[in-house]
């Protein structure tokens, strides 16, 4: 079995308004330092049946294209454990 794990995340040149949201919180609430936030989603998937890696990042590449992100707004990254 094989896992992976894929980061969606909004493009930089796209507005944050909920990660702006938390930055308001966390700068009212003491936090200072804090600058900016962007917040994005996980997916945690199981593979089974895969033994090829490159197999796996492929069929992983093409379901976060087309199903987990939103290639217009969104940027995604897929890491294999």
């Amino acid at each position: 079995m094989m896992k992976a794990r894929v980061f969606v995340s909004l493009k930089k040149s796209v507005l944050d308004p909920q990660g702006q949201t938390i930055c308001t919180a966390l700068n009212g609430q003491g936090h200072a330092s804090i600058r900016d936030v962007r917040q994005g989603k996980v997916f945690d998937i199981e593979l089974a049946g895969v033994t090829d890696p490159a197999a796996a990042r492929r069929e992983l590449e093409q379901i976060a294209q087309d199903i987990l992100a939103n290639p217009v707004i969104e940027e995604y990254r897929v890491e294999l454990e």
